[in-house]
């Protein structure tokens, strides 16, 4: 008798993801993935560490790597980061380290982190989580690092960036890969929350469920406990289903966008490589713009401060001149046009 399909469908979608990793790994080694090799030959076998905070997504998800991993010759870890938001965080966070080291995972390490307050209490954390699961990842010489979230997640995440009014690229959610050299693999993009809980369940895997989800202080909280049970009693089931083909839909369109401002930004800047404002004009809007918020953030606009409303204050520059001063954008950063050219930089 085979397992529950719960942890069968979260298993199914860890191997999938692990063998992508494995190819990567021997195709950056220089090496095919299988053939004959003698030992001395195969490439190190590659860490993959996961993501764990002790709630039901991500032990489903550590169980699960801890039981595939061993059988494709990878070796697998645990990072869980201590946000220190909330009191008795620390032992939290050494209990959960504890629970990945008994299902076998090694490296297993809890890392403290100090949350800011740029961005917003959410951005902040998620900013501090990341760097640190970065530096651990750096730290232990990682493949991979595998995150948690679910096709629940990404619906949230769409709705946020329609609220946001940020544009496709907003919509398009959170990738299965993702971050330096595709170091952030989310297996469960396809899987609902409810299959990692059940999996954690069958599997008596303990679960801390994090107070701050159902705080209504917080946009995702209000947004998962009253945002979209008000959108299904409206307009029935498969709301979370149909927002995720909509980020992957969105996706695919962000892409091949991004790929057309890439090859059309050299033909509008001049010799100086100054943008020209008569080229940029000529450009279909969607391309002008991702040019510009590129311009923006080399020129050191945060990424995640710069929101849409701030390129369509600069892309008036363009479309509709009538004379009017620098735009001022995050991160002290500048945009102005001079003799037919847009400038941007620091201020």
């Amino acid at each position: 008798m085979g397992p529950h399909p719960a942890v069968a469908a979260i298993r199914l979608a860890v191997r999938r993801v692990l063998h992508d990793i494995l190819n990567d790994h021997h195709a950056s080694a220089g090496r095919p993935a299988s053939g004959e090799q003698s030992p001395s030959e195969r490439p190190p076998s590659p860490l993959v560490l996961v993501a764990c905070s002790g709630g039901a997504d991500s032990m489903a998800l550590a169980s699960a790597l801890a039981f595939e991993a061993p059988k494709l010759g990878i070796r697998a870890g645990g990072v869980t980061v201590d946000h220190g938001l909330q009191p008795g965080s620390d032992l939290r966070a050494e209990e959960v380290a504890l629970r990945l080291r008994e299902l076998g995972l090694d490296p297993v390490e809890s890392t403290a982190v100090t949350v800011g307050r740029e961005g917003g209490p959410e951005a902040a954390a998620r900013d501090a989580r990341y760097a640190a699961l970065d530096a651990a990842a750096e730290r232990h010489g990682a493949a991979a690092v595998l995150l948690g979230h679910t096709r629940d997640d990404q619906a949230e995440t769409v709705l946020l960036g329609l609220a946001r009014g940020s544009g496709t690229r907003s919509l398009s959610g959170m990738a299965a890969v993702s971050g330096a050299d595709g170091r952030y693999r989310r297996p469960f993009l396809e899987l609902d929350r409810q299959i990692a809980r059940k999996a954690c369940m069958v599997q008596s895997l303990p679960v801390w469920d994090d107070p701050h989800n159902t705080d209504p202080a917080y946009t995702r909280s209000r947004l998962r406990h009253e945002g979209l049970p008000a959108l299904e009693k409206a307009l029935g089931k498969g709301v979370v289903e149909a927002l995720a083909r909509t980020a992957q839909l969105s996706r695919d369109d962000a892409d091949a966008l991004d790929a057309w401002a890439r090859r059309a930004e050299a033909s509008v800047r001049d010799a100086a490589g100054l943008l020209e404002c008569a080229k940029l004009y000529a450009l279909p809007p969607a391309v002008r713009r991702r040019i510009l918020r590129q311009a923006a953030i080399e020129a050191g606009a945060p990424a995640g401060s710069l929101f849409a409303r701030h390129i369509e204050e600069v892309d008036r520059l363009i479309t509709g001149w009538r004379g009017q001063g620098a735009i001022n954008l995050p991160g002290k950063v500048v945009a102005q046009r001079q003799g037919g050219r847009l400038v941007i930089r620091q201020g």
